[in-house]
């Protein structure tokens, strides 16, 4: 015969799985939302076992981190060190443990402030890992019955599912974002190598058409020119000799921008060898200093505290600091010095800046001077600077022009340093 106080015990019992099963199938989660989920969970355990309160810990490195609270902990640390305490003892056993009264048993650990019973099942991940508890605490002593212990258990095993799945998903959101930004990163360098040749391909089909449209105007032209060479032979009258000296000089002018031309189209090929850029503007700053432009002009040059090293053409770097020293050199007066610094400040690059204090360049000019046939000089061909910055390019470096009334003009070239 079952005696009313075990019948009612049973009827209890079947109620409690029953709200428990009921419970576990209302409760959805969602990936993300972890938080209210463990807290249903810590209320629903608390609601089930009659008991004070429930937490929900994350436990490693010896501190324990209560992730969901049946009670609002207002500002009450999160964070506790294990030792010495209940959960320890589950976390080091690996197995549930319910106390009667832990002031009455200390040999398990000290339970939290103000109670006594205790409560803890072990979070179990499939991988059989160990990450954390579901504790319950309860003010008075009591005992915890196999019915009671079973479906905290249930709601432990769902705790940890669902955090091994958050973690899944943190992980698996780092890995998409970290793939999305490599994926962009790619994308933007196939870019770039696509802009860069389409561009080479452009500027070789202009620079074989600019050839073959140079060719043909040579050929007039050298005829052109060998006849008014032949008429300084002859005898002319003083507007004659006049207008067959201006004719001459734009002759030479229109050979001069033929030959430009050719060379900003055609393709930069580089023969590239290692220089030490101090030596090798020390040693072209003596021939700068004899062109007639640098004539009654001071250069002041300043090199790099210490050897560094590029990989260069010789040829096109000097053509391009010859072409700057001679602008620099144009735009001040007799006297006046053009400083020529090299900074090696940055670690993977160097800057070479050229700089007077003439008159500045007008701002709506700046923009457009490295663009082919924009010139502030009378008589230019607006190819010089554009030629500069295709071998600058070319390089791997940059040109950068700047230009205001305070400070002058600057003209800065960086060119990637060569590794030791």
């Amino acid at each position: 015969m079952i005696s009313a106080d075990d019948e009612s015990r049973q009827q209890l019992a079947w109620q409690r799985e029953r709200q428990a099963m009921a419970i576990l199938s209302s409760l959805n989660y969602r990936t993300g939302e972890l938080n209210g989920y463990l807290h249903n969970i810590a209320c629903a355990v608390s609601q089930l076992v009659d008991v004070d309160w429930t937490v929900v810990t994350i436990c490693q490195a010896g501190f324990e981190n209560v992730l969901a609270s049946s009670l609002e902990m207002g500002d009450a640390p999160r964070t506790y060190a294990l030792h010495g305490r209940l959960i320890n003892t589950v976390m080091q056993n690996r197995c549930t443990l319910a106390v009667r009264d832990a002031i009455a048993q200390p040999e398990y650990g000290k339970p939290a402030p103000g109670y006594r019973a205790y409560l803890g099942i072990p979070m179990r991940t499939a991988e059989s890992e160990i990450i954390g508890t579901v504790c319950s605490f309860h003010r008075q002593p009591r005992e915890f019955t196999p019915e009671e212990i079973q479906i905290v258990e249930l709601f432990a095993e769902r705790a940890a599912t669902a955090i091994d799945h958050f973690h899944l998903y943190q992980q698996q959101r780092q890995f998409n974002e970290a793939l999305e930004t490599e994926v962009q990163k790619r994308t933007e360098e196939l870019q770039i190598a696509q802009a860069k040749l389409v561009e080479r391909e452009r500027l070789a089909a202009i620079g074989e058409f600019a050839a073959m449209i140079v060719h043909e105007i040579r050929n007039p032209f050298t005829t052109i020119a060998m006849g008014l060479k032949y008429f300084q032979k002859t005898v002319l009258t003083t507007s004659a000799q006049e207008r067959l000296s201006l004719a001459l000089d734009e002759a030479s002018r229109l050979e001069r921008l033929l030959g430009e031309i050719l060379q900003y189209a055609k393709p930069q090929t580089l023969q590239l060898v290692e220089l030490e850029i101090n030596a090798f503007l020390h040693k072209l700053l003596i021939v700068i200093k004899e062109m007639p432009e640098a004539q009654e002009r001071r250069i002041a040059f300043t090199p790099a505290p210490a050897p560094i090293k590029i990989l260069g053409d010789e040829d096109k770097l000097k053509q391009v600091f010859i072409n700057l020293i001679r602008n620099a050199c144009e735009a001040i007066a007799a006297g006046e010095v053009v400083t020529w610094a090299v900074d090696s400040t940055a670690t993977q690059q160097i800057d070479i800046r050229i700089h007077n204090g003439g008159e500045p360049i007008p701002a709506a000019i700046l923009p457009r001077l490295t663009q082919p046939f924009c010139s502030t000089k009378p008589g230019g061909t607006g190819l010089g600077l554009a030629i500069t910055k295709r071998i600058a390019t070319a390089h791997g470096g940059t040109l950068a022009i700047q230009s205001t009334a305070e400070r002058g003009t600057i003209v800065s070239i960086t060119l990637p340093v060569l590794n030791p």
